[in-house]
């Protein structure tokens, strides 16, 4: 968006005896995408656009267009018009954006390269030095306000303890940022899909592993993190993987009808080390931190594996898929999808909501601080 600034392409524009601020016209962005190499051809930048509206993030000046046209129409950003919608976990990552620019930009910087355990680590800062900066600053007012903005900022995976073990405190524990908000992205990661994958397989259910490898050779799902209780499990395509609502004991069943590779049963123990409850999980003081993880599906899924019931945990992840780039391990505890709280919930109810939800999920979940 500032670079179309920049370069004139978002500017006013006169149609029909009327003037349309801060907008482009579709076709010459297009082909800016093609000219910047943004984009290798019309096509994908088409797919990037539309990624774009799908997003809320542009939308046709009379919104009379559902979808991006590579035509001569007048297209705007939200944010030059007001109408991007800012929610709390937006505002939360425009905060910790902010912050992040105005530290690294100024002279001695409480950002450091710093050491723990024989392990540098990048973008470091102390608690209680965030907080000091951040009041000296007047970013927040008081030590209990910076307390909590640094939670957030925690929470919504912006910073982290550096072996990720505690939560933020006003103390000398070390921090660091997770996100660096200056490395230079192209459009073209919006588009998280693979070409090679098969039309035939569905992108409905969020809980399928995919595929680590697609050669023929290597078949196979893993969890993120090794686990006894879980074995490799034989690939099937999405299209042969029936509800897991409807099975309780293995996390795939094929039907007869399909000609796919034989499934191999996980062994459905439970991942967790021992029950735990909701009581426990809410409790004042409780070791558990409560993260917000937003994932955004890919033309296979989200690649994680629900499992249990009040509280329902994750039971495995697909290291290369959605899940596991957004933060999710197994062992966590799922607090809230799409704003709806569900520690109350079984795992079928769960696959419900989000399989009816929107490609992009966010999810609140709660992990256990060693």
């Amino acid at each position: 968006r500032l670079r179309l600034h920049d370069g004139k392409l978002v500017k006013d524009r006169r149609y029909h005896l009327r003037t349309y601020p801060n907008c482009f016209v579709a076709k010459e962005l297009t082909d800016w995408l093609i000219d910047h190499k943004e984009a290798p051809d019309r096509e994908t930048a088409i797919r990037l656009m539309q990624k774009l509206m799908d997003h809320y993030i542009i939308h046709h000046v009379c919104d009379e267009h559902s979808d991006y046209k590579d035509a001569k129409l007048l297209y705007r950003f939200r944010k030059d018009d007001g109408t991007f919608p800012l929610s709390k976990d937006v505002k939360v990552f425009l905060r910790g954006q902010s912050l992040y620019e105005k530290l690294v930009s100024v002279e001695e910087s409480i950002l450091k390269v710093r050491e723990e355990n024989s392990v540098k680590y990048q973008r470091t800062f102390l608690g209680s030095e965030m907080i000091d900066w951040l009041i000296q600053e007047g970013e927040v007012e008081n030590r209990q306000e910076a307390v909590e903005l640094g939670r957030a900022l925690l929470e919504h995976g912006i910073i982290q303890h550096v072996s990720n073990r505690h939560h933020f405190f006003d103390s000398d524990i070390l921090y660091h940022f997770w996100i660096n908000f200056r490395r230079r992205r192209r459009l073209t990661e919006l588009l998280n899909e693979n070409s090679s994958r098969a039309l035939s397989e569905s992108p409905d259910s969020p809980f399928c592993l995919r595929k680590l490898n697609p050669e023929p050779g290597n078949t196979s799902f893993l969890s993120v993190q090794t686990n006894k209780e879980i074995k490799v499990v034989s690939a099937v395509r999405r299209s042969s993987i029936t509800s897991l609502s409807g099975n309780s004991n293995a996390y795939f069943s094929a039907p007869p009808t399909l000609v796919f590779p034989p499934v191999a049963e996980c062994n459905p123990k439970s991942v967790l080390k021992r029950p735990v409850t909701n009581e426990e999980l809410l409790s004042p003081g409780a070791p558990y931190v409560k993260k917000t993880l937003t994932i955004v599906g890919d033309a296979v899924g989200w690649g994680f594996v629900v499992r249990g019931g009040r509280p329902c945990h994750i039971q495995a992840v697909d290291p290369g898929g959605p899940a596991a780039a957004a933060g999710m391990k197994v062992c966590q505890f799922v607090f809230s999808v799409n704003g709806v709280y569900v520690l109350h919930l079984d795992y079928q109810t769960i696959n419900s909501l989000i399989m009816t939800g929107p490609r992009t999920l966010v999810m609140e979940v709660m992990e256990a601080v060693e």
